[in-house]
């Protein structure tokens, strides 16, 4: 079988846990604080703060910039439910605006339209690894004094113009899962510029406390593990590597996918940095295809079948059809682009594909 992802852990990650573990010191600490110093670097911003995944992330980046009962955060339909769910667990109100077919990210033409004196934020996704249109939406946030909050959970490395997409917000949250570019388990992580919005996430992940009993807010448990921290520190040092590895397999699929109109293969806008935590594709008779592929042992799968404003407990925040999102529901499938692939698998991935759509 040839899995559409895959976590990639090697002996350095083994060694690192087993370290932690036999250290005894297995709560946020030491390993907490390097990880986090690192990721800020990669990212090109101040301050990374460590949470235990990437909902806590989302949630906490809401809380850490005001979004509290009543307000109002734009984002996009086209998404994993977190993107949404943690606006609501601030008693906020997502406002969904229609994607942008091309890329699958919010559509910028759509969004100050939807702006109201309740308008808090504005949270774009980062889909499959492409970023979404930060030039324009910090043009907005600027012109209406919104917070510019990234969902950056798929999108480890992403750029524009050769600069981080940390430099474009005011914060972006990330996700370490096990399918994600690099992973600590489960994890996530907080970056920004801001000196304030990092020391209210910190309050945030512990309970609220300043010093030893002594509480400034209603907190959370939201902090990371040393052993998640020591994961993290080891994949660092391969992200790049892998990153342009995913780059390279996307490009091999792109050529080898091209034989047919039947077949759309990824969008990247010129100066555009797609780091492809999905190789997503547009099809026609997707369903059929994807039991083809399925069927011949190569993972697929479709991200996502319904949107946002379609699933039962989101369905009430949203009055308005999302044709985009609606048409990309029923036509995208994803394929295995991971750096785990060898030459072989991919190429075997590119023939299952091409016989599948015929």
């Amino acid at each position: 079988m040839i899995n559409i992802a895959k976590p990639m852990l090697g002996e350095e990650e083994v060694r690192a846990v087993s370290e932690v573990l036999l250290s005894g010191k297995l709560a946020q600490g030491e390993l907490v604080a390097q990880f986090e110093h690192r990721f800020a670097e990669f990212c090109g911003t101040k301050y990374a703060v460590a949470v235990g995944n990437g909902t806590q992330a989302l949630h906490a980046s809401l809380l850490a910039t005001g979004v509290r009962p009543d307000d109002e955060v734009i984002t996009t339909p086209f998404s994993f439910i977190s993107s949404a769910t943690s606006i609501v667990h601030c008693g906020a109100r997502p406002v969904f605006a229609d994607i942008d077919p091309r890329t699958f990210n919010i559509d910028v033409g759509q969004v100050e339209g939807l702006i109201t004196p309740n308008t808090k934020a504005i949270m774009p996704v980062h889909l499959f690894g492409l970023p979404a249109d930060l030039k324009a939406l910090r043009e907005i946030c600027d012109k209406h004094d919104l917070i510019l909050l990234q969902d950056a959970c798929q999108a480890h490395g992403a750029r524009i113009d050769g600069r981080s997409i940390g430099e474009f917000g005011d914060l972006a949250a990330f996700s370490f899962y096990p399918t994600k570019n690099i992973t600590t388990g489960e994890g996530g992580a907080i970056i920004t510029d801001d000196r304030d919005i990092a020391e209210a996430l910190r309050l945030l992940r512990h309970q609220g406390q300043k010093t030893r009993y002594e509480y400034a807010m209603v907190g959370y448990n939201y902090r990371m593990t040393e052993m998640a921290a020591a994961i993290g520190i080891e994949q660092l040092k391969k992200l790049h590597t892998w990153t342009q590895k995913r780059i390279d397999n996307a490009g091999f699929l792109d050529e080898a996918l091209s034989f047919t109109d039947h077949i759309i293969t990824p969008y990247v806008p010129e100066g555009y940095r797609h780091v492809y935590h999905q190789y997503t594709v547009r099809v026609q008779n997707r369903d059929e295809v994807v039991r083809h592929v399925a069927e011949r042992e190569v993972g697929v799968g479709v991200y996502y079948p319904m949107g946002l404003h379609q699933l039962g407990p989101l369905a009430g925040y949203c009055d308005r059809s999302m044709p985009e999102t609606e048409k990309a529901a029923k036509v995208v499938m994803s394929l295995p682009v991971h750096p785990g692939l060898t030459d072989e698998e991919l190429a075997t991935v590119a023939e299952v594909v091409k016989k599948a759509v015929g």
